[in-house]
């Protein structure tokens, strides 16, 4: 396992505090048995920025950071990027949410299109730094480097500080979330399941674990870009697979049902992705009288936004 456990903790003390200490509570109008984690108020409306910063920390101030991402990951190596005088290229799929791509460029980055979606994107990042060579730059792939994951830990530290859950449920794309927070959890709390949710049009970390080793789709068919992974990393795979009880797989209609009840109870508008551990707990996979679920992004798509005011309107 090369997540570490001293890393996680000492990264607790080396990330920005603006990503750190998000609130945790129990709403009991949404679900008296769930504990929800608000990942979203920070510069980068998502978790990722505890990843994005502990990994570029490590690097030489002024390096040049080349990435792949639908958008959040972007925004989250953009920003801290831009605090350390780094130089960031984003490689996004053609389609990338606008806000998300606004937000990347006022951070900083360079986007460049590259295929239809974010494995397409991954490939087309992973080719031009070959071509600028591991010296002029630094090529990051969420769900590769530890310190992605071993940042994204911090959160089992926090969810876990007032004791130990039945069950924890997180979205997973790449998978740099669940593997982060399951090495905690698991570690020093070992009665916890850990359970991980895809989207039903994108089950390749599902089809990973079933097969023992990294499984490609041919297309992410979901309106949850956040987590519509086609081909995972297989360094991800492997470390979900010493550390991730369950997968599951949730509707898009079951997504936005799940996007509903969190802006009318929580007060929250999500994005597909960021809802998908309230969707799991919704349907009934995830058992347990203490649960918690991460929400872990609110950068919704215009359109999408459309269809939540239609729905809270009914």
């Amino acid at each position: 396992m090369d997540l570490d456990l001293t890393r996680i903790e000492r990264a607790a003390q080396q990330i920005d505090p603006v990503f750190l200490g998000t609130p945790q509570y129990v709403e009991e109008q949404l679900d008296p048995r769930v504990t929800v984690k608000l990942e979203t108020a920070n510069p980068v409306r998502s978790f990722k920025g505890r990843g994005a910063d502990l990994m570029l920390s490590t690097l030489k101030p002024g390096a040049r950071v080349i990435c792949a991402s639908s958008g959040n990951f972007g925004q989250a190596i953009a920003y801290a990027g831009r605090a350390r005088g780094m130089r960031v290229e984003v490689f996004v799929p053609e389609h990338v949410n606008p806000g998300k791509r606004a937000r990347m460029e006022s951070f900083g980055a360079r986007l460049i299109p590259a295929g239809h979606d974010s494995s397409s994107a991954r490939a087309a990042a992973a080719a031009y730094a070959a071509e600028q060579g591991q010296a002029d730059a630094v090529l990051i792939a969420d769900g590769l480097q530890p310190e992605i994951a071993e940042g994204a830990g911090t959160i089992g530290m926090e969810l876990t500080a007032g004791g130990a859950f039945d069950t924890i449920v997180l979205p997973v794309g790449d998978g740099a979330l669940i593997t982060g927070v399951a090495r905690w959890v698991k570690a020093t709390a070992p009665g916890t399941r850990i359970v991980g949710v895809n989207a039903a049009g994108a089950p390749s970390m599902q089809l990973s674990l079933r097969a023992g080793h990294a499984v490609a789709i041919e297309r992410a068919d979901t309106f949850a870009d956040g987590i519509a992974v086609s081909s995972p990393i297989e360094e991800s795979v492997r470390r979900a697979m010493a550390l991730v009880d369950e997968m599951v797989l949730v509707t898009d209609e079951a997504i936005a049902d799940a996007m509903e009840r969190a802006a009318r109870t929580l007060g929250v508008l999500l994005e597909p992705a960021g809802a998908a551990g309230l969707a799991a707990i919704g349907t009934g996979q995830a058992g347990g009288e203490r649960i918690a679920t991460v929400l872990t992004g609110a950068n919704p798509r215009p359109e999408q936004l459309v269809g939540l005011a239609a729905r809270l309107s009914r």
